[in-house]
């Protein structure tokens, strides 16, 4: 029986841009976790804005949070990784540097920004609908670092490769939508996510489903007995995965008839 249901946001449930769920999935989130089965929201999002997102079950199901760092079920943390400030700092200070490059410092409850453009603060209030924090001096932030992210608003591909050489030895680079790169700790991501949840609720990977459309999920693929890739999703994604999908809520259809148990 598949017992844990984890799955990627942007461009995976979340199409086209997308930055809300698709009519009904809420009520069938609804009716998967009255079967028993547990839904797990797993993005590189920060918390509130994924308890947003899932309104009318939000504190009914798991959250994998910024990418792997931190991981909430009904209000506790069941892991929370926390990146030291000295590589926070490096990390922050080489993205503000960079022309067109905008920095974010996530917290558990809020995100920070120092803006080099004012319409940066506006994306991540009005369309993302994130918990946004404005600071003079990033730097100066004391809240433990979560997570260090750096948005391009032309889309980050073009120098990916400039920024995995920039921090390769401090932090592996990984694409987290068109916009976004995230910096991650080794051993911290969707992979060590997924297995803080099958410890907790003793869930083994073969009784896990996940889905997945970018490289920043191919850890938390492998880490599970139904890996399903988007029909969009690269080659190197669909090759460890059995499955593909155009569409979260078929498969999950499926599970809710019990095709998989």
């Amino acid at each position: 029986m598949i017992k844990l249901i984890a799955s990627d946001l942007d461009g995976t449930m979340l199409l086209n841009g997308a930055q809300s769920l698709r009519e009904g999935t809420v009520e069938l989130i609804r009716k998967l976790t009255g079967q028993g089965r547990i839904f797990v929201a797993a993005s590189g999002r920060q918390y509130p804005n994924l308890r947003r997102l899932f309104r009318g079950v939000e504190d009914e199901i798991a959250y994998i949070c910024e990418n792997g760092a931190l991981v909430m079920y009904r209000g506790e943390a069941l892991d929370k990784h926390i990146v030291d400030r000295k590589t926070g700092q490096y990390l922050m200070k080489e993205i503000l540097k960079k022309d067109g490059a905008e920095v974010l410092l996530s917290g558990v409850n809020t995100c920070y920004i120092q803006p080099k453009d004012p319409d940066y603060a506006r994306h991540l209030k009005e369309v993302v609908k994130n918990n946004v924090t404005v600071v003079e001096d990033i730097l100066n932030t004391e809240e433990p670092y979560l997570k260090i992210s750096l948005y391009e608003k032309e889309g980050v591909k073009p120098n990916f490769q400039y920024w995995k050489e920039k921090f390769a030895g401090v932090a592996k680079v990984v694409t987290s939508g068109n916009a976004w790169l995230d910096t991650l700790q080794d051993g911290v991501d969707k992979g060590s996510a997924i297995r803080a949840l099958q410890k907790h609720f003793g869930i083994s990977p073969e009784e896990t489903i996940a889905f997945g459309d970018n490289y920043n999920d191919l850890e938390m693929l492998r880490g599970v007995g139904y890996p399903v890739a988007m029909e969009k999703a690269p080659e190197a994604v669909k090759r460890i995965c059995t499955m593909e999908t155009s569409l979260v809520e078929e498969t999950l259809e499926e599970i809710l008839e019990g095709t998989y148990d």
